[in-house]
């Protein structure tokens, strides 16, 4: 999960509350499955495209339409093949369409025998129609200021202005559609164009939400459903206190990086304990503000660790790079750890920010930003102004705000849910309340393990059976059940990461 044309209220509560049955009002033809775009093709040539068109505002179904892209691995024995599995990496505004591609090599083989892998772009993502709110290149340019800094608050606050303004300058007209109820309207109308009567949906991170929403609008249209590292779906903490809650949890994982570090100090140098490698961070943190290098500043090194602590894989490169900073003063790892701001990131960001500014309200004042940031950072300092800077455009942003939409999942099929215990980005507390929300939901906890995105993903063999006995089979456990969590890295061995594992971001 990474987020003013004033309606009146009346218009803001009809986008709200839509009736479904715009979303499959007409038939619609059949996809018509094709060569896919070269970026897609080139690693996933098993994959086949088709472009779907759908109704800027589901409200007005014969008004100006956009395009979504939707790809397609077939099931690979056609006897055992139950359906088609739609899936979502989360975001929102992680492009869908190669998920497809990434999850065929991940998946148990019995769920690549019995379904067709279906990705897609949510509107106006990657193929589908994207916009973007800034010119990438400028706005983006490294470093950036020092997220921490009071010096540097107003203009923090100055580009979050510029970045609401853009957004409505070159992509206004999409910006009122941008949500997640949207999101769900779209997928049923890729329900209907693939001839299915219902479907089954995996999603991670932001589509645990799209896929609980989905199911609260269609719930007649489900079959099975895998929800994976859920958002916390309290229409209190969607999106603003969600936003808050992700720094309690990257604080804390921080922590267990540290100590991680520590237990192989033969090999990092960095010290024996836990306190003395966040004393180093620390010291990188301070060098950078007095002297940036190059793309590597302040802001950067929180977002190559924020990074890390999504998944394992990333844990040696950068201890190896504090190691080299803080014992050799050579900043080139550290460095190459910085996420290029091309034009398919700030896309990214731009939806990540459009849908969760309009799928919620949020402060509107910056003293309350200000009082909540400074109030997280007093016990959580990692990233809690960090984080917030993310969002921050949400403060002004020019298009309607929602209510969001309430989960019960009073009428949805058997769900399963997985979780691991110290997940960052979507912190276990909002597993529990999905599945308090979800009445007919298992959860799976994966203990003493932080990795975001569980099943397939992790490369835990007791998750994966769990899963594949559900989507195969229709079997969950009997009740909520821990497990064990995966194995942590080791950085003594000839290689450190697991080929099996995908990290979401």
């Amino acid at each position: 999960m990474k987020r003013s044309i004033a309606l009146g209220l009346a218009a803001v509560a009809a986008l709200a509350v839509a009736p479904p049955a715009a979303s499959i009002a007409a038939p619609r033809p059949a996809l018509q499955f094709g060569q896919c775009p070269k970026d897609i093709a080139t690693p996933y040539p098993q994959l086949s495209c088709a472009t779907i068109e759908v109704p800027l505002d589901h409200a007005n179904p014969g008004g100006e339409r956009v395009q979504i892209l939707v790809t397609k691995l077939p099931a690979r024995d056609p006897q055992a093949r139950r359906g088609s599995l739609l899936v979502n990496p989360g975001g929102p505004g992680g492009p869908g369409a190669d998920f497809a591609g990434t999850l065929g090599e991940l998946v148990p083989p019995q769920v690549r025998d019995s379904y067709d892998l279906i990705g897609f772009d949510t509107r106006n993502t990657a193929h589908s129609t994207p916009i973007s709110c800034v010119d990438p290149a400028t706005y983006w340019a490294n470093p950036l200021p020092d997220p921490d800094s009071p010096a540097a608050r107003e203009t923090n606050w100055q580009r979050a202005q510029t970045y609401a303004d853009g957004c409505a300058q070159r992509a206004g007209k999409y910006l009122p559609h941008l949500n997640t109820p949207t999101n769900a309207r779209d997928m049923d109308l890729i329900r209907s164009a693939l001839g299915e009567q219902k479907i089954s949906f995996l999603g991670y991170s932001y589509g645990t939400y799209l896929g609980a929403v989905y199911g609260q609008l269609f719930p007649e249209r489900v079959d099975r459903m895998v929800l994976d590292s859920s958002v916390n779906p309290d229409v209190s903490e969607i999106w603003y206190g969600n936003n808050l809650a992700q720094d309690v949890a990257a604080q804390q994982r921080l922590d267990h990086f540290f100590d991680w570090v520590a237990r192989h100090d033969q090999v990092f140098h960095l010290g024996t304990e836990g306190s003395a490698v966040k004393a180093a961070w620390q010291r990188t943190q301070e060098d950078l503000r007095k002297a940036p290098r190059g793309p590597l500043g302040p802001s950067e090194l929180i977002e190559i660790s924020f990074n890390a602590l999504y998944g394992e894989s990333d844990w040696q490169p950068l201890a190896q790079g504090l190691a080299d900073f803080q014992l050799r003063g050579d900043d080139r790892a550290l460095a190459a750890m910085v996420t290029p701001k091309d034009a398919l990131a700030e896309n990214g960001n731009a939806i990540y920010n459009a849908v969760e500014c309009a799928d919620a309200p949020w402060p509107t004042r910056r003293a309350e930003w200000e009082r909540d940031s400074r109030q997280m950072a007093t016990g959580h300092p990692f990233a809690a102004w960090y984080n917030s800077w993310t969002v921050a455009p949400c403060r002004t942003w020019h298009a309607p705000r929602q209510q969001p939409t309430k989960i019960t999942g009073e009428k949805l099929p058997p769900v399963l849910m997985f979780n691991s215990e110290h997940d960052v980005a979507t912190p276990y507390e909002g597993a529990v309340e999905m599945h308090h929300s979800l009445p007919s939901s298992v959860l799976v906890t994966e203990r003493d393990a932080g990795k975001h995105g569980v099943w397939a993903l992790s490369g835990n063999a007791d998750a994966n059976r769990i899963g594949a006995d559900y989507l195969v089979h229709g079997a969950l456990p009997a009740e909520d059940v821990a497990i064990p969590g995966h194995p942590e890295p080791d950085p003594s061995g000839s290689d450190a990461r697991d080929s099996r594992t995908f990290d979401l971001r």
